[in-house]
């Protein structure tokens, strides 16, 4: 059986991938502090193969030689998110802060775990905490009181509020951020939440302001990072990648036709 239809559907199924990947980029491109992701490719493992056993050149002396190993397609290396800064775009909304720089926001999780999140949505949530659009409160844990009247988020993540009969602001706060060593290490989770794992390390805590941690600006909102033009480009170089593999099957079973047809 030829090994090249094998690895012409490693080829398809890899690019399928790859298409199911820029297809989420781009449905997410409005998406606030969407994070595209990337596929990335490795040639499968090799495999001892006599038959197939080819001459190979020696970098260092030059002399022709036969390797007893050949390829047998291609696998997905990774998928990963690639965690470049979006547009920063103004809402003029009190619970809207987008974070300019490394930094994430913490959540505490309905279980006690914590996620981890660049979407700067936020609203109170039913315990009357400072807390994503789903209800996971902001950590640490912000408490609004029900008499309040405006908040005020600073650039180093001081909260203020002012309450009903009273002019003088209130400190109820401070906004902290965590980074990581390896951001594109981190498991999405969706809705916008990640996770940390062995790849990203663990989170590293800090204020706004802390160096390589950036700044908070309330009333604006980090957009997704899709540039739809390098989506475009990178589909179109996909789909004429699958093409090339669908040639190799289809060039494949005309050469076992072939073959079928010597017999009779």
């Amino acid at each position: 059986m030829f090994d090249a239809m094998y690895i012409g559907a490693t080829g398809m199924q890899a690019q399928q991938m790859n298409v199911d990947t820029i297809a989420n980029n781009i449905a997410n491109a409005n998406t606030s502090g969407f994070k595209k992701g990337r596929v990335s490719f490795s040639d499968l493992m090799v495999r001892e193969a006599a038959r197939s056993a080819q001459p190979v050149m020696d970098n260092d002396t030059g002399i022709l030689g036969v390797s007893s190993r050949s390829g047998a397609g291609v696998g997905i290396a990774s998928l990963s998110k690639q965690f470049d800064m979006g547009d920063i775009k103004k809402t003029d909304a009190t619970f809207d802060i987008a974070v300019q720089g490394d930094g994430f926001f913490e959540l505490t999780m309905p279980d006690g775990s914590r996620a981890f999140t660049r979407g700067g949505t936020f609203k109170i949530n039913r315990d009357g905490m400072l807390a994503t659009p789903a209800g996971y409160a902001l950590k640490p844990g912000i408490a609004l009181p029900e008499n309040m009247k405006t908040m005020t988020i600073g650039s180093d993540g001081h909260v203020q509020v002012t309450v009903a009969g009273q002019s003088t602001p209130i400190d109820i706060g401070q906004l902290e951020l965590v980074r990581f060593t390896s951001p594109s290490g981190l498991l999405a989770q969706g809705d916008s939440l990640y996770r940390s794992s062995e790849a990203s390390g663990e989170p590293i805590a800090g204020k706004a302001g802390d160096e390589n941690m950036g700044t908070l600006m309330q009333g604006y909102l980090e957009g997704s990072n899709v540039r739809m033009v390098d989506e475009m480009v990178n589909l179109m170089v996909a789909q004429r990648a699958y093409e090339a593999s669908v040639k190799v099957v289809q060039a494949s079973d005309e050469m076992l036709g072939m073959i079928n047809g010597l017999r009779k």
